[in-house]
């Protein structure tokens, strides 16, 4: 378990968040959970994520020799750049989530706070010769400024941020003291609440920093805001968090993280020869996956609130699993699930026991959030043609 982060531990307004709940130690909301969501929608806020485990990776190979082991495209990745990476086991399943940044020569990985230790095992065991090196960093800690105002005015002005500005971009923050210790970074992150309307800029800073750049930029307009204000806008926008919204079977097809940094995916499909890219390929060019990612809105009625894990039904029958449950400012609580891909977006659903009124509530997709893929894969189109012909 985390220690108290140092923002949590200053603040008398700050509760921290729930025993058990995966971001330990940082503050889940400070007095007023719905009107945080609000203002981070509107004009900006700031979110302590001082619980991601950060890991420096320097060394001259060190994005040739991680491309090599997981599913983004790195070695042509520019300085100043970041990309969302997965690491897969050998039957393509997920079994890490990390957001990676280079610059001026190392770069920077952060991940959730309890696969950062395995992730940094696993770096490491697969180092072999290549000149890289892995590194825990657990003097450097994350925050996460959200809202229309986090892009221009005195919050960009405060952290270097240009106008001009791109999706995954990077850059240096300004000097807040003059020693060898990482003056830290900003990045810009795809957009999170509904139709993606809330723009993201994380700050990668030491530790000894961090209630400093919170100071300064709650001064310059940022409104403190918690996890539950991060999660719920995160729900809205359909964004997967690591063995919340994924179990030990999930491919990356199944949570949309396909895709290079330019679509905001996980998975680069112009590259090859990481361990479970042979099941990625198969998908994409040949088949679908068996589940697909929706958001549920659930019955606000319901005294009922599912678990990571409860089943979601149709008739009776188990059609999938619930991930992220979070209260949402304007739609009530919502989730995400996982379920098989042959649940229309107009089923009636239970989340929960159905056989247990007390022990359940009824949930709708989001229809408007559902994608449909009735197109044939090309790889499967191909293969059809061919057989025609015999």
């Amino acid at each position: 378990m985390a220690s108290a982060s140092v923002i949590l531990t200053s603040a008398p307004s700050a509760v921290a968040t729930p025993e058990g709940d995966p971001s330990p130690g940082v503050a889940w909301h400070y007095g007023d959970p719905l009107g945080e969501q609000r203002i981070a929608t509107r004009r900006a806020a700031i979110v302590d994520r001082s619980d991601r485990f950060v890991i420096e990776l320097g060394g001259d190979e060190r994005l040739s020799w991680l491309h090599t082991i997981s599913t983004q495209h790195l070695t042509e990745l520019p300085d100043r750049r970041s990309a969302e990476n997965l690491s897969l086991d050998g039957n393509g399943r997920v079994e890490d989530h990390f957001v990676l940044t280079d610059i001026d020569g190392t770069t920077w990985i952060d991940t959730e706070a309890l696969r950062g230790e395995p992730l940094a095992a696993f770096l490491a065991e697969m180092v072999f010769w290549a000149k890289a090196t892995p590194t825990p960093r657990p003097d450097m800690a994350v925050l996460t400024l959200l809202g229309p105002d986090v892009l221009t005015g005195p919050l960009a002005e405060a952290i270097g941020l240009p106008a001009d500005a791109v999706q995954y971009q990077a850059g240096d923050l300004p000097e807040l003291r003059h020693d060898d210790e990482p003056l830290g970074f900003w990045r810009v992150m795809p957009p999170i609440g509904e139709r993606g309307s809330t723009p993201v800029v994380d700050l990668v800073v030491p530790e000894a920093d961090l209630r400093q750049w919170w100071q300064l930029l709650t001064e310059a307009g940022a409104h403190p805001a918690g996890m539950w204000a991060f999660e719920a806008l995160r729900v809205a926008a359909m964004r997967p968090r690591l063995h919340l919204d994924t179990d030990e079977r999930t491919i990356p097809h199944e949570v949309d993280w396909i895709g290079g940094p330019e679509q905001g995916g996980a998975v680069h499909l112009d590259k090859g020869c990481y361990r479970g890219q042979e099941t990625v390929a198969r998908v994409a060019n040949l088949g679908r996956p068996p589940r697909r990612l929706v958001l549920l809105h659930l019955d606000g009625s319901s005294a009922y609130r599912p678990s990571v894990g409860d089943p979601v039904t149709a008739g009776g029958r188990t059609v999938g699993r619930v991930g992220s449950v979070v209260d949402h400012f304007e739609n009530g609580p919502i989730a995400l699930a996982l379920v098989k891909r042959n649940v229309p977006a107009d089923a009636e659903l239970t989340v929960g026991d159905p056989a247990t009124p007390d022990d359940s509530a009824t949930a709708r997709i989001d229809a408007d959030l559902y994608t449909q893929d009735d197109e044939v894969p090309a790889g499967r189109a191909a293969v059809d043609r061919l057989r025609g012909r015999r």
